[in-house]
């Protein structure tokens, strides 16, 4: 057995914003979280739906990558995918993709006020 046997598992994201406060205020605002900036790390962060004990990722201040260049974060969703879609673009966000079915779920894909483009997931019902 090699190293690469163990089926390593992404654990951690990081998504630059330009300003983490008004960062902060817009995925509160589109997910219902309660973020806040955490200073007990290398740089000041917020931590994607205030949860540090799981797979999760985290916002800091950095340069996001030009419109359709960076890599593109998917996030579960807790409601159907038509609020997620109803409360992004309230929240302050733009929609660049109508609903697309796969197996597992159905996703669009939007952009935050920054330029980063998230998925908005919603996993087929059990």
């Amino acid at each position: 057995m090699n190293a690469h046997d163990a089926n390593p598992l992404v654990v951690w994201t990081e998504i630059p914003v330009r300003n983490l406060e008004k960062a902060i205020t817009f995925y509160n605002a589109a997910f219902g979280w309660s973020m806040e900036v955490y200073e007990d790390s290398p740089v000041p962060m917020a931590v994607l739906g205030g949860r540090m004990n799981t797979v999760s990722g985290n916002l800091y201040e950095g340069k996001p990558a030009a419109p359709g260049t960076g890599n593109i974060i998917h996030i579960g969703l807790t409601v159907t995918l038509e609020t997620a879609m109803d409360d992004w673009v309230k929240a302050g966000g733009k929609l660049i993709s109508d609903p697309v079915e796969i197996p597992a779920g159905r996703f669009t894909l939007a952009t935050d006020p920054d330029g980063n483009t998230i998925g908005l997931f919603e996993a087929k019902a059990a």
